[in-house]
């Protein structure tokens, strides 16, 4: 479950990032040492810091100080967690639908254990808007919270309100899954892919624009094994066992990367990447981020706020390379609805785009349309030694640290107050779908 440079590396050293994951509009990283940090918006809890309070820069989770957490992905509005020592996964956040599998839909803003999957080993995790899923060491798949399109892949329409098992993958062990908005998609061990829930854009990969309410196999993609898969919030990309990267679904912003604003109903390989051998993804709302295996970024879609990276606010339907200072290589990528993050070969973390409730964790409130460093979560940056020190004091137990002040750099307080009000209420998109009342004040 992790990545080179893992959370059981030496603790000696200054914390490093492990894993990111970007929500709609808050961010995740887990620090070297099991240490987790969240930051962004909070209001719906899930930055698990027991508030409703947006965070503007990189704030110890403290809630999970003693979970030894392995890995960390983020819906739109909640998070989770999963201890692998325990053998517990996590979720806080926005509980409608039952989206956090605790059996009701409430509200969680600290950490709470999802008692439907205790003492599973979960391979991977995969948050939607209102869905998740997880895959079990033997390749099964466990799925929960709203399902109106037939996301949960449960041959139903009813919301789930704690973890159910898809019978349809008995005998077929999954290897890696992924959420869209209302769509889920997945791939087996044997290179297989497969596409069910809201098909209307073609992002399933059936070659229609209908709903599934179980998984069906993709059989448009021919003798090729696919071995990663990730969704946007209307749209999917796949990766081959060579390295070539497919597209489908909605096109309205160039995210399937084709060069047209064109849906496609079935995978579609990129061309302008396919002499890259891919070996990262990760789709956003509207944009679409792909990372080769010489440690080279690119981007596309929708880039209103800048979340594309490339130094402006133009719209590409074709990869653009992100630039990043020294040419450093990147080794780990995530999307969040309207801003990106990424970690570098040197240990350092970057972010760009909409900046509205802290998202991008510089302290401030701005957009940024290319990736700027978080430096107290950098190797270069300012912070390594800052992080650690407050990490040693909370794990210690001799030093209390409120939740107000459990910033990975304490900022200042003046500073602070006054950005944080003015986040509230941010700007709405006209273009948001469906009548859920908290998407539309996203």
């Amino acid at each position: 479950m992790e990545p080179p440079g893992t959370a059981g590396d030496s603790e000696a050293s200054s914390p490093h990032v492990v894993l990111i994951s970007a929500g709609a509009s808050h961010s995740v990283a887990l620090l070297s040492g099991h240490i987790v940090c969240s930051w962004g918006r909070g209001e719906d809890g899930q930055l698990g810091h027991g508030n409703a309070e947006d965070r503007l820069i990189p704030t110890l989770l403290s809630a999970l100080d003693n979970a030894r957490i392995v890995s960390i992905v983020c819906g739109a509005d909640h998070t989770t967690a999963y201890s692998e020592s325990e053998l517990q996964v996590y979720s806080w956040g926005w509980g409608d639908f039952g989206r956090l599998g605790h059996g009701n839909s409430s509200d969680v803003f600290t950490p709470q254990p999802i008692k439907a999957l205790q003492g599973i080993i979960i391979k991977q995790i995969a948050c939607g808007d209102s869905h998740c899923l997880a895959v079990t060491m033997d390749g099964e798949v466990q799925s929960w919270g709203r399902n109106q399109n037939g996301q949960l892949g449960l041959g139903t329409t009813e919301d789930s309100l704690v973890p159910q098992k898809i019978q349809s993958f008995q005998g077929i062990p999954v290897k890696m899954i992924a959420a869209g908005a209302e769509h889920t998609a997945a791939v087996t061990e044997d290179g297989e892919l497969y596409g069910w829930g809201w098909g209307r854009y073609g992002n399933l990969g059936l070659g229609d624009r209908n709903d599934r309410l179980i998984p069906e196999k993709v059989s448009s993609v021919g003798e090729q094994k696919m071995v990663l898969v990730a969704c946007g919030w209307r749209h999917t990309i796949t990766v081959s066992s060579s390295g070539g990267l497919y597209t489908y679904g909605w096109s309205k912003y160039g995210q399937l990367g084709h060069g047209d604003f064109e849906d496609h109903l079935v995978p579609h390989q990129v061309e302008a990447l396919q002499s890259s051998h891919v070996s990262q993804i990760s789709g956003g709302w509207r944009h679409t981020m792909g990372l080769t295996s010489d440690g080279k970024l690119y981007g596309w879609g929708w880039n209103k706020f800048g979340q594309v990276g490339v130094g402006d606010n133009v719209d590409h339907c074709s990869p653009v390379q992100v630039k990043f200072p020294n040419e450093e290589k990147v080794v780990q990528i995530s999307c969040g609805w309207r801003h990106t993050i990424a970690v570098t070969e040197r240990k350092n973390l970057f972010s760009w785009g909409r900046g509205t409730c802290g998202q991008l964790g510089h302290g401030d409130i701005l957009d940024r349309d290319s990736p700027k460093m978080i430096e107290v979560l950098s190797t270069d940056g300012s912070g390594c030694k800052e992080i650690d020190s407050l990490k040693i004091e909370s794990v210690s137990g001799k030093v209390w640290i409120s939740p107000s002040e459990r910033y990975a750099i304490v900022p200042d307080e003046k500073l602070t107050k006054e950005l944080v009000d003015p986040v509230k209420g941010n700007g709405n998109d006209a273009s948001v779908p469906d009548t859920d009342v908290k998407r539309i004040r996203i």
